[in-house]
């Protein structure tokens, strides 16, 4: 056999014992009369011995070895003189007898250490050795034991892990798909799935009850750190179930993961629904982790000839606790920071309740210390507080007040990683507007049930921007990791959703024909629910970028810069795909 042993298993009770071990040479450190190894494989690090007195040949040749060799040594396990509490070996080490080299290897491009000289282009292009690095090592072991868990809970409880098309049908609804031209049809294309929705509702009409699949979804859109143009989602439906059931059930497996993985344990997830989630944090996925709800100041912020104020739809602000010593510079910066692009607002009005008790604000000109009293009693501020105030249009004031309450968080380090707040948000509206289309969309996707008491809404176009779904997100510190919804079970009603929608009864059956038809077979009421698999492992691993629970990522740009993907194809696999490109000339 190539090993009896991995290379992080060993310890004082082996001392005597001949082994054998394989694995890459991290580092090599010669002292003269002896040279030490450090041998690493995905287990761990044991220290090899080489001594001159006693086998000067082979010490000689352990000198001469490179970093990233790949080795063979047997030898005695025997106790070090100097031990190294930090790793679970470091009392043992190896005095090698014989050594192999199973591989030579030529200098890494960068230090495969738990901190790189890597920056991320060079670390990507060469992603099989990245993976070598213990902080990736790691993150790929979170996942593999997510996934694991996931699965036992899931099947514990009746679900079945059933696999669905990779290649489907391209519908005209959500993200842009990856289309896949077909040599055998020619002319005509399939689409790589952005999620296997009609096919688990054709498993719930099959009579499956319990569906779920960890699976590979696809969605060609622009790309940020939790966007990748390939994921993973968690994937699951049942049947004869309401809103609660699902709830309780996935609300279970968070908990199930948190308890194992973190060690953590929580009462009932919080619910609220996408309006006052809007109205208090500006976002349908609120960090909870830390306070500053939103506050509503129009009828003591308006008329009193500040003009931004009475003009605008809504005036509306947060109170950071303590900060009413922030420095003219610092509020400079946060003012800088509302005018970004990426945030949009005009401005910032900034009022100090000091802890003498009097007011000092950017608006003294316009509001007596009375005026500024009863604005820091609307956000029940005390004296050191500071009140951070934006107007204009409500949702869009909104939103930009949702960006300067998660700086704040930040600035404030009230947003740990490794404090976690889910939570569940419900009620998100059925329908939203589309300013240049002119036309409604379906939020979630065409298969959401509305609220049973918003159904008749359907009928009086006026009112469809007031119809709820019967939908939910799991969100945890300011991330959705998981939606659904109620499942429109009833082709009646579905037809009436797609004309809603837009389409006309032959665009409805050329696109979603076959599961209109399944649905004249008796289908069952059912509901469903998709965890973003690569989010929840990048949460539960402390990271910002999905990128890291990934094996072999893609770039900003969708491109894979170790296969140097996507790449140009033959003119003869062109034409057998029967696809003309015609490439621009310079001139």
């Amino acid at each position: 056999m190539y090993r009896t042993h991995t290379c992080g298993e060993l310890n004082i009770s082996n001392v005597g014992q001949e082994v054998t071990l394989c694995g890459w040479l991290q580092r090599s450190r010669d002292l003269g009369g002896m040279t030490f190894i450090d041998l690493r494989d995905r287990y761990g690090i044991t220290q090899l011995a080489f001594n001159m007195e006693t086998n000067a040949p082979l010490c000689e040749q352990a000198r001469k070895l490179g970093r990233e060799y790949v080795l063979q040594v047997k030898g005695t396990v025997i106790e070090r003189s100097s031990k190294n509490t930090k790793i679970p070996t470091g009392e043992i080490e190896i005095n090698v007898k014989d050594l192999n080299i199973l591989n030579a290897a030529k200098t890494p491009p960068f230090t495969i250490e738990d901190v790189s000289d890597g920056g991320d282009d060079l670390r990507m292009k060469y992603r099989y050795l990245d993976i070598r690095r213990n902080p990736v090592r790691r993150n790929l072991e979170l996942r593999h034991r997510m996934a694991m868990l996931v699965r036992n809970y899931l099947s514990d409880r009746d679900f079945l892990e059933i696999e669905t098309p990779m290649l489907i049908k391209s519908t005209p609804e959500g993200a842009r798909d990856f289309v896949v031209p077909s040599r055998m049809n020619p002319g005509e294309f399939y689409a790589l799935p952005q999620s296997p929705q009609q096919y688990k509702q054709l498993l719930m009409v099959a009579g499956m009850d319990r569906y779920f699949q960890i699976v590979r979804c696809f969605r060609d859109e622009d790309l940020r750190a939790d966007r990748q143009p390939e994921f993973t989602q968690i994937d699951c439906e049942m049947s004869f179930v309401e809103q609660e059931d699902v709830l309780q059930m996935f609300e279970g497996l968070a908990k199930h993961l948190f308890k194992e993985v973190k060690g953590l344990e929580f009462g009932q997830f919080p619910r609220i629904t996408w309006h006052d989630a809007m109205r208090l944090y500006g976002s349908d996925k609120p960090d909870i982790r830390f306070g500053m709800q939103f506050v509503e100041i129009n009828d003591v912020a308006k008329g009193k000839g500040f003009g931004l104020f009475d003009n605008a739809e809504l005036v509306v602000g947060i109170c950071a606790e303590g900060c009413a010593e922030y420095t003219r510079k610092q509020l400079d910066a946060l003012t800088d920071f509302v005018k970004r692009p990426q945030v949009g607002a005009g401005g910032m009005v900034y009022i100090k309740y000091n802890s003498d008790g009097s007011f000092k604000s950017s608006v003294d000109k316009f509001y007596t210390q009375d005026d500024q009293k009863a604005i820091a009693d609307k956000f029940g501020a005390k004296p050191g507080d500071l009140m951070l105030i934006l107007c204009g249009p409500a949702m869009k004031t909104r939103v930009q007040l949702c960006a300067l309450r998660l700086e704040m968080g930040n600035q404030l380090g009230l947003r740990n990683p490794e404090v976690f707040a889910p939570l569940w948000v419900v009620d998100f509206p059925l329908l939203e507007w589309d300013e240049e289309t002119q036309r409604y969309y379906a939020m979630h996707h065409p298969f959401t049930a509305p609220k049973p008491e918003d159904e008749p809404l359907l009928d009086d176009p006026n009112r469809w921007g007031d119809i709820r779904a019967n939908a939910y997100d799991i969100v945890m510190n300011g991330v959705e990791v998981g939606g659904g919804s109620i499942r429109i079970h009833d082709r009646t009603l579905q037809n009436k959703m797609f004309h809603t929608l837009g389409f006309t009864d032959e665009q409805a059956a050329a696109q979603f024909g076959f599961l209109m038809d399944a649905f004249t077979y008796g289908a069952p009421p059912h509901a469903g629910l998709a965890f973003g698999f690569d989010r929840l492992c990048s949460l539960f691993g402390g990271a910002d970028s999905i990128r890291d629970f990934i094996a072999f990522p893609k770039n900003n740009s969708g491109r894979d810069v170790m296969s140097q993907s996507p790449s140009p194809i033959s003119d003869a696999q062109l034409e057998e795909l029967c696809i003309k490109v015609d490439v621009k000339s310079d001139n």
